[in-house]
């Protein structure tokens, strides 16, 4: 049982190095070569990898609204506000990556903190 992460390039590198010292697994946008890739891709990138969006970004989150309300599907998002501490991140990332399974994530959004 765990998640595998896709972290947009809004987030901190401290979010996703705090994370790997954690061992959950997380591929960002920039190491896999999608640095300023919009958004419905990003989306699409990580379904297709079998991974779940982490974002700070709320255009991410718009598009995502958009599919489910279109019954679009997609791989899920994990969602912060700006604001949020990297702690509150670290923590509950690593809680909702360890703690559930893909299948649950399906067309599914989630707000931090939890």
């Amino acid at each position: 049982m765990s998640v595998r992460l896709y972290m947009d390039e809004h987030v901190p590198r401290a979010i996703t190095a705090a994370l790997r010292r954690r061992e959950v697994d997380v591929l960002t946008v920039q190491d896999d070569g999608r640095r300023h890739t919009p958004d419905p891709e990003i989306l699409d990138r990580a379904t297709q990898l079998g991974r779940v969006v982490f974002t700070l970004d709320h255009d991410s989150l718009s598009e995502a609204t958009r599919r489910q309300r279109g019954g679009e599907n997609f791989g899920g998002v994990i969602f912060a506000p700006h604001g949020i501490t990297i702690g509150a991140c670290v923590r509950d990332l690593e809680l909702l990556a360890k703690a559930t399974d893909l299948e649950e994530w399906a067309d599914r959004v989630e707000y931090l903190p939890l």
